[in-house]
């Protein structure tokens, strides 16, 4: 009982409390690997999504679980959004973990 207060607790002290992670090791490591992969490459991957893909949008795309048969459709979506994340690699991150699966 006293872990599920303090995860309520917790939620009230900032907005970048990640539930998901907490009670899912693995979309932890997931979203770190996904951070990393897309960091260390923000401006070519910003690049790539303009020009329509390319290796190091793959790499973030294969890090992040999205599917093959949906990153074209990603990507186009990616393209129309590039003015809300073009400056913001966490937005980037969290848009291709709610794409992967």
């Amino acid at each position: 009982m006293r872990p599920v207060l303090l995860l309520l607790l917790l939620a009230g002290c900032g907005s970048s409390l990640n539930l998901p992670a907490l009670v899912d090791p693995a979309q932890a490591q997931r979203r770190g690997a996904t951070e990393m992969a897309v960091k260390s490459a923000f401006p070519q991957i910003l690049a790539e999504i303009e020009a329509g893909g390319g290796p190091a949008l793959t790499r973030a795309m294969d890090t992040a679980g999205v599917p093959p048969g949906d990153r074209e459709a990603r990507t186009r979506q990616l393209q129309g959004d590039i003015a809300l994340r073009g400056g913001n690699a966490a937005a980037l991150v969290a848009a291709l973990m709610l794409y992967g699966r």
